[in-house]
């Protein structure tokens, strides 16, 4: 039937109603919060491009963690800042790296928390690169050696789960061979596994001090023209062993967030990343936009797409609205 018998905004004349008819529903649960930890005591050194996101020490962290948790937040993304770099990344292997020392400090003090610990080197080689370089480009096979190890060490240190940044061909069989070989079958990987070379990454780069000293990350990362292409990744790394894929950015590639959703029927997860974050933070700091508002459009749109999980730097801001609506 047609107007004027059909009348669609007869379902929008009042907000209970409006809210029984909703059909994508954001919920606590499915956001993931990065954070940065660094070395030293009692630091918490602002990002500059991330209003209200902080490099912060492993005692700082802590804090910021239980207060995540007590917000209903309970997956933590932690992303490592370390000491010093290497031109491999071995760094990020070690039993007493940043990251591995701030996991150990969490577990020791919340119980009802998850880790999430990223694998990839860009943060702690010496060219901002994220694997081995031969003949002035990443290695793929070689690097995998190092990321195998890596994980492993975060495994040890008490992560959750394992996320693969890097893009890498084959990480994932390599790494899920590497966690069942040392006992770690429990051990989920969510892959980062269509991951373009977006222009988004920008304050990111600052957060974690890993912008490439050379090049760019084109020889690696996606083309971000093509979605056939990430079918063909994703299907990779589910076929070595991912349990969770994700698609990164989010906002410019909510058309691959959906395509991966219905293709593959995966958990799926998609990255609301630092650039994302900072065109709204920056817009609603100069009263362009309603930020919040337009914050939780925003997380909407990316669980409407088909993202079961959101790794966002807006994780508590929402959690406060959504927490509040209950």
């Amino acid at each position: 039937m047609a107007f004027p018998e059909t009348r669609l905004r007869r379902l929008r004349y009042n907000k209970i109603l409006r809210s029984m008819v909703t059909e994508t529903h954001l919920r606590v649960d499915d956001l993931v919060y990065p954070l940065f930890v660094c070395p030293g005591e009692k630091v918490k050194n602002p990002i500059n491009s991330m209003p209200g996101n902080y490099q912060m020490s492993i005692d700082v962290l802590v804090e910021e963690c239980k207060r995540a948790v007590s917000k209903g937040v309970k997956s933590i993304l932690l992303f490592g800042i370390p000491e010093h770099k290497d031109e491999h990344g071995h760094v990020a292997c070690q039993h007493d790296g940043i990251v591995q020392r701030a996991m150990r400090a969490i577990k020791e003090d919340i119980k009802d928390i998850q880790l999430i610990a990223d694998v990839c080197n860009c943060e702690y080689t010496t060219h901002g690169h994220c694997g081995t370089i031969i003949d002035n480009d990443v290695d793929n096979d070689s690097t995998l050696k190092t990321l195998a190890a890596q994980a492993v060490s975060l495994a040890e240190a008490g992560a959750d789960i394992i996320a693969p940044s890097d893009m890498m061909d084959g990480r994932v069989a390599v790494i899920r061979e590497a966690l069942d070989k040392n006992g770690f079958f429990k051990i989920p990987i969510m892959s980062y596994a269509a991951k373009y070379a977006s222009g988004f990454y920008g304050p990111f780069r600052e957060a974690a001090d890993s912008a490439p000293q050379f090049g760019d990350r084109s020889t690696y990362q996606m083309n971000p023209a093509n979605s056939d292409e990430a079918m063909r990744e994703v299907e990779e790394d589910i076929f070595e062993g991912a349990d969770i894929v994700m698609v990164k950015p989010a906002l410019s590639y909510l058309d691959v967030i959906y395509r991966v959703k219905n293709e593959f029927k995966m958990p799926t997860a998609a990255y609301n990343v630092s650039g994302e974050f900072s065109m709204v933070k920056a817009a609603g700091a100069n009263d362009w936009i309603d930020e919040t508002r337009v914050m939780m459009e925003v997380l909407t749109s990316i669980k409407r797409a088909g993202a079961d999980i959101i790794i966002t730097y807006h994780a508590l801001e929402a959690a406060d609205i959504l927490n509040n609506h209950k």
